[in-house]
């Protein structure tokens, strides 16, 4: 049996991943660490300071204690940050979204980026195209946010949220080949519609990425 950590910013993907690990890896188990001060701060202060960097820190080595060999962090605004702090302590951490980005590049040369916040879009983009640079593909990055969506998920009204994602995807479908849903809690969407791109979510591709690295 395999530990494995995860490191969220909301309590919701806590069950998300143990379901997801339980599917694709049952022998394996997951520790948790939830801590939504560390989103919302970076939102406040436009970027992750010194000060965040110290508390990832200190959650990463605590999913460590706990028996962690390999932690994903599941907040695409901190998600870069966590990989940073993981390399400084000799951890192995991935970025939720990093095995998406990949799939992403692959898939198509007009990627949409979709994200219900702002902080999460410049993440998201740089991750892309330092994957098409890495994977020698040259591809179009099309920012495509749905700020009006997060209010919805804020206020615990997930129905709504994804139905405001839902049809923000059908407005943008026949422009771009590749949609990606850049906030892991964006899953459910991709069961919410039928369109012509490829619409990807990180979540189920972290986590056979996280099992078979």
């Amino acid at each position: 049996m395999t530990t494995f950590g995860f490191l969220h910013t909301a309590d919701i993907h806590v069950a998300v991943f143990d379901h997801l690990l339980l599917d694709i890896s049952p022998a394996d188990r997951a520790v948790h660490m939830v801590d939504a001060s560390l989103l919302t701060d970076a939102i406040e202060r436009h970027g992750v300071d010194d000060d965040l960097l110290t508390r990832i820190g200190t959650h990463l080595l605590d999913l460590r204690h706990r028996g962690a060999v390999r932690v994903v962090c599941t907040c695409s605004t901190i998600g870069a940050s966590s990989e940073e702090v993981g390399r400084t302590l000799g951890l192995d951490v991935t970025r939720v979204d990093r095995a998406m980005a990949r799939t992403a590049v692959r898939g198509g040369d007009r990627i949409a980026i979709v994200a219900a916040l702002e902080s999460t879009m410049g993440p998201t983009r740089a991750l892309l195209a330092e994957t098409a640079q890495a994977e020698r593909r040259r591809v179009q990055l099309v920012d495509a946010p749905c700020l009006d969506a997060w209010s919805h998920f804020a206020s615990g009204n997930h129905d709504g949220y994804f139905a405001a994602l839902a049809a923000h995807l059908a407005s943008i479908d026949a422009s771009v080949d590749v949609i990606v849903l850049a906030q892991a809690s964006m899953a459910p969407v991709q069961d919410l519609v039928a369109l012509n791109s490829i619409v990807l979510s990180s979540p189920r591709l972290a986590v056979e990425d996280l099992v078979n690295r």
